[in-house]
């Protein structure tokens, strides 16, 4: 969803070389939750491997170290516990610069501040190819810098939550993607004059919303391990992102701020939720995003992937104010609600007068005309950005219907009772229209879209018929059919590797309707679209967007069916199956049906989405 993308040599060249990307490390100290071993040539942490549960399981070690020539500090070991580091022609009778003492779940790190010695900082690099690892915490804006309390996140292995005992202190973060090695770079500044004994406290901690049920069950160590997945901080935008190193979307906001809402607190004085604010901020106080117009590469970061478009994304709206809203909700922020509301009712106003034709719908201004495919830098109207989606498309349409329920209750709860009335007003004709406008009555399914030449476009797109009834456009009889046909179809293609997510559509996408790149990325050659099946958007597996195909069974009742379709993927939630690559160079995020491998982030947050169907299993089993 977010092109360009690199091409296929470098996936393979990048692929080719992540064996060699992390050299053997030492070991210094191993519990059953963290594995940690120190540079025997700089300042650097060379080893981390991270067990969030306490099984063991620490076999793999995603840093990276840029080895000197000459050991540029000393490691002595004073006990098996006790790690002490000095630099080169220090006295040996001052105290050392560096100090580690590690225990079961916890380590921590001491710096010294010694008159006219110099000091680095203690640096800890992560090979992205190896482990998408992120920094969890807040950043002034235009600054790649974390505030502590932050948390580390190793995707599918657990977290590591960061503290110090100077107040306002913070770590340095980078992280690159268009570079020969991808990484993600934090740096431990060593103690000052002014802080001149610090302390770092890393702890191991499994960070997850505890629910009744499932707490030992061994089918949800994926949701134990890797709740946080879908967030990721970019440090060099100060926003959460595809992942560290990626571009943030305007059109996936609120798929974190979902997440979000639903998680426990970080640290002390650190939530999910505050990392939504810090996002929305920068967009508030113009930032832009992939999705927007005007988003291209910038001194700050230049491995963007520009957005060409003329034209906003349909989607960016609803998910910006969807986001906005989830926070103010979720951290009863009402003092920031009411800083803010005015620019977000303009989004919201935006939003809705795209509705050029006043039936209740809002429109994409390409026409979405089978086999009239956008020009030169134009782009479809959502997400799924290599489908010809345009004019009145089915998923923007449900994505605004419930931004403008969400923004009227922020603006009841604010006093604002005309805004009130306008955005359930808007609400109200957009669903009265939804079903009529879209509905295939050859099919019994929800189309994509219905192209300005009055045509629908249905590829039986499961993520489609899923928001919908998710976010009530349906009723539960329409829904219940809807449903019956789509799983029937679903069958009858033959589609059962449930373990790699759903495809978001079942018959594949005529050439006449699918746009951008080459055969690499699903585009057939064939009228009917069947040689550039299973291929990326046109009908690969992903778990992207799959939550919502599972959250309309849950909600409808078809618990059984649910499960049929969710336990499969939360197995591979639980191998960490959704990062990382295949033999072929192509990462894991998208698969044809036979596990083949045809993504390229390596690791795509939206991905994790799926995590919040748990909440509804789990209330499955208490009925």
């Amino acid at each position: 969803m977010n092109a360009p993308k690199p091409s296929l040599a470098i996936s393979l060249a990048l692929f080719s070389c992540l064996s060699a990307a992390c050299a053997t490390a030492e070991v210094d100290f191993k519990s059953a939750y963290y594995a940690i071993g120190l540079s025997r040539t700089n300042p650097a942490i060379a080893s981390l491997s991270v067990d969030c549960l306490g099984r063991g399981q620490l076999t793999q070690n995603p840093v990276c170290v840029d080895n000197l020539p000459a050991p540029s500090w000393q490691i002595q070991k004073l006990s098996p516990k006790h790690l002490a580091c000095r630099y080169p022609n220090a006295d040996s009778k001052s105290p050392p610069a560096w100090e580690f003492e590690f225990g079961q779940k916890t380590f921590v790190i001491r710096s010294r501040f010694i008159e006219g010695q110099t000091t680095a900082p203690l640096v800890l690099t992560f090979n992205q190819h190896s482990n998408h690892a992120t920094l969890l915490g807040l950043m002034p804006p235009h600054e790649q810098r974390v505030l502590l309390p932050a948390v580390l996140h190793l995707p599918d292995m657990g977290s590591v939550r960061i503290t110090a005992n100077a107040p306002g202190w913070k770590l340095d973060c980078d992280a690159r993607r268009n570079v020969p090695q991808p990484f993600v770079r934090i740096s431990f500044p060593p103690a000052t004059r002014t802080a001149p004994r610090l302390e770092y406290r890393c702890e191991v901690a499994a960070i997850y919303p505890r629910l009744k049920g499932i707490e030992k069950d061994p089918l949800f160590d994926g949701f134990r391990r890797s709740y946080l997945n879908i967030l990721q901080v970019n440090p060099r935008l100060q926003v959460l992102a595809n992942n560290s190193s990626s571009d943030p979307c305007a059109f996936t906001i609120y798929e974190y701020a979902d997440i979000a809402r639903q998680a426990p607190p970080l640290a002390k004085g650190l939530t999910c939720l505050d990392l939504v604010r810090m996002t929305m901020d920068r967009y508030l106080d113009g930032a832009l995003a992939y999705g927007q117009v005007g988003y291209k590469s910038t001194p700050e970061y230049p491995d963007t992937a520009s957005w060409g478009s003329p034209y906003d994304a349909l989607d960016s709206y609803p998910s910006l104010l969807i986001a906005a809203c989830d926070y103010i909700e979720g951290a009863q922020d009402w003092p920031w609600a009411r800083r803010r509301y005015d620019r977000l009712a303009a989004w919201g106003r935006a939003m809705m007068a795209a509705d050029h034709d006043h039936n209740g719908l809002i429109e994409y201004p390409i026409s979405g005309n089978y086999g009239e495919r956008p020009t030169g830098e134009r782009r479809p109207s959502n997400w799924w950005d290599t489908i010809n989606f345009g004019h009145e498309d089915a998923y923007a349409n449900a994505l605004a219907y419930r931004a403008c329920r969400m923004l009227a209750s922020v603006a009841a709860k604010l006093g604002n009772q005309a805004d009130t009335d306008f955005f359930t007003e808007k609400a109200n004709r957009l669903r009265a229209a939804y079903v009529p406008t879209f509905l295939n009555p050859q099919t019994g399914v929800l189309a994509g879209w219905k192209s300005a030449d009055g045509k629908l476009h249905d590829y039986w797109f499961t993520f489609v018929n899923g928001i919908a009834i998710t976010y009530g456009l349906v009723d539960d009889k329409d829904a219940n059919a809807i449903m019956t046909n789509l799983l029937r179809k679903m069958d009858q293609v033959g589609y059962k590797s449930y373990q790699l997510g759903l495809p978001g559509n079942l018959i594949p996408i005529a050439k006449a309707d699918y746009i951008t790149g080459d055969h690499r990325w699903g585009v057939p050659q064939k009228d009917d679209g069947s040689d550039g099946f299973e291929i990326y958007e046109n009908g690969g597996a992903t778990s992207c967007h799959a939550y919502f195909t599972i959250k309309a069974l849950y909600q409808l009742g078809r618990v059984e069916e649910a499960r049929k379709l969710f336990y499969p993927m939360l197995r591979s939630f639980a191998a960490g199956d959704f990062q990382g690559f295949g033999p072929n160079g192509q990462s894991k995020d998208w698969r044809a049906w036979d596990g083949t491998c045809h993504g390229y982030e390596g690791f795509l947050v939206d991905s994790f989405l799926p995590m919040l169907a748990v909440f509804d299993e789990a209330a499955s089993r208490k009925r």
